[in-house]
């Protein structure tokens, strides 16, 4: 039985089958003692190399001499052992903690959420895109997960299963959506029988469009203007439609434009650093949305303390001020708190082109009163002022904001 195992083990690589099935069958080898030793050595002796033939001393006879489909030796991926050993650990005493929380996207947001909730003793894990973040989070204790669009995808869906709390902060990539829902059927039959409860989804009020400059709410008819927003709006259905098939509470936040410690207007003025396309784009707009991280922070955990069935929550300051606005009252924070720093700048709202002057392109104002209804929210910064007020008194440098 255990060579018989070992033989579908090779076969399932050789014939180029699907991860999931691949990851079932690791597991099935791991759960026995004998054959967990063979990976896990075969895993030790792969080194630094990205793929080993699977000939080793420590295989049994009958298993050596396997070959793919043309003949040549059997190769093994060496990074989707190392996942499926790693997976194999998932019935660790931690997964008994009753709060688990795995974040698809540890990026600005989802970092100082997953440190927010793991503070209060949740078991956190989350995903990224590079080696060089994986290795700064595991730093900070995060249990990381390198995602891949097309590939990693596929290798996390083997763990969602034990989570019981899920927040999706990837955005969908032009040309292929949601890199999770294209995999929408095998995740549905992934979480059906697993624990998860709770499931939030991070949007973008870009997902409204133009409504000339009036205030809109979740009922406002979405109408996005760019690919970008349409598929948010499409990524946002498929998240709600998989919590209604698994019978759980899912959530959507459309996000303002998101600032905190770091990542603010102050930053920008004391870092001279240039304005992005989306910056150049909203710097015209009579209303600009924005919420501070620590409010959306607060929003997405009083989502789970109080779950709703399937909703929609905008989540965004009381005050959609100009951004020409905000910029001048950041300038007037740092010249007070610095005085003779930005002696010879000018302003960048003054510097800056102003060929989108009085254009209405994405003009609106949301309103984020069902947050506060239903969620019982109390913003700790309900406009741009206490938010970069609190920024720059975290300051004691000019040169000591967040990178």
């Amino acid at each position: 039985m255990m060579y018989a195992k070992m033989y579908e083990l090779v076969r399932a690589f050789s014939s180029n089958q699907s991860a999931p099935s691949v990851f079932t069958t690791i597991s099935a080898l791991l759960s026995q003692p004998n054959t967990r030793n063979i990976v896990m050595e075969i895993c030790q002796l792969s080194g630094g190399f990205a793929t080993l033939p699977f000939q080793s001393t420590h295989v049994p006879s009958p298993i050596t001499n396997v070959s793919s489909k043309d003949g040549t030796p059997t190769f093994i991926r060496c990074s989707t052992i190392r996942a499926a050993v790693n997976l194999s650990y998932s019935e660790k005493s931690e997964w008994q903690s009753p709060n688990r929380m795995l974040i698809l996207g540890m990026g600005f947001v989802g970092r100082i959420f997953a440190e927010k909730i793991k503070n209060q003793g949740w078991v956190v894990s989350g995903t990224c895109t590079n080696v060089m973040k994986k290795k700064e989070l595991e730093q900070s204790g995060f249990d990381v997960h390198l995602f891949n669009a097309n590939e990693t995808a596929l290798m996390i869906l083997t763990t969602l299963k034990n989570y019981t709390h899920l927040l999706v902060s990837i955005p969908p990539l032009e040309g292929t959506g949601d890199p999770m829902l294209k995999h929408g059927e095998l995740l549905r039959s992934t979480l059906m029988n697993g624990h998860l409860q709770w499931l939030g989804y991070l949007s973008s009020t870009g997902v409204y469009g133009h409504s000339g400059g009036a205030w809109v709410d979740e009922d406002y008819p979405a109408n996005p203007t760019t690919e970008l927003g349409r598929l948010r709006l499409s990524a946002e259905k498929g998240w709600l439609n998989l919590g209604r098939d698994l019978g759980i509470s899912a959530q959507v936040f459309r996000l303002g434009g998101i600032y905190g410690p770091g990542r603010s207007s102050v930053d920008t003025i004391i870092k001279q650093l240039p304005l992005s396309e989306g910056q150049k784009m909203r710097r015209a707009r009579q209303y600009t949305s924005r919420i501070h991280v620590d409010d959306i922070c607060q929003v997405l955990s009083a989502s789970i303390d109080k779950p709703s069935a399937w909703n929609v929550y905008n989540v965004v300051d009381d005050d959609p001020a100009p951004r020409e606005e905000v910029f001048a009252y950041a300038w007037d924070l740092v010249e007070k708190k610095w005085p003779g720093l930005l002696k010879h700048r000018k302003p960048r709202e003054n510097t800056e082109s102003s060929n989108e002057k009085g254009s209405s392109r994405g003009e609106k104002r949301v309103s984020n009163a069902r947050m506060k209804k239903e969620l019982g929210v109390r913003l700790w910064h309900p406009s741009y002022k206490s938010g970069l007020q609190s920024i720059i008194n975290q300051m004691d440098q000019p040169y000591q904001c967040s990178p």
